[in-house]
């Protein structure tokens, strides 16, 4: 049957207690506000990071580590990425979106 010895009793009951307690920690440590924040904060991060690197994926720009140097210009010096492609096709749509609500408007007349 059960158990009897007082002595192993008193031990289970610790073990239960002590269990009891980092069991009760672990749930105040998962729900206390600042770890939910910093939760928060990590996931932002994760989906910035993978939204710059599809950004950077779709413009064929490469994210590298940025390297220090002694002077904050030869960082700079290196590799450049070629936004001209970019900023040609967002002016082309510029213009013909304002075309074709010129076009729209001088129709309504």
């Amino acid at each position: 049957m059960a158990d009897t010895d007082p002595d192993e009793l008193e031990r289970r009951i610790a073990r239960t207690r002590t269990e009891l307690a980092q069991t009760v920690d672990a749930i105040a440590d998962r729900v206390s506000p600042k770890r939910v924040a910093e939760r928060t904060v990590a996931d932002v991060k994760s989906r910035a990071g993978h939204l710059v690197a599809s950004v950077g994926d779709a413009l064929g720009v490469t994210p590298r580590p940025v390297e220090y140097a002694a002077d904050a210009d030869q960082v700079w010096e290196e590799e450049r990425p070629n936004l001209a492609p970019v900023l040609i096709g967002v002016g082309a749509v510029l213009v013909v979106g304002a075309a074709i609500a010129l076009w729209r408007r001088r129709r309504r007349r």
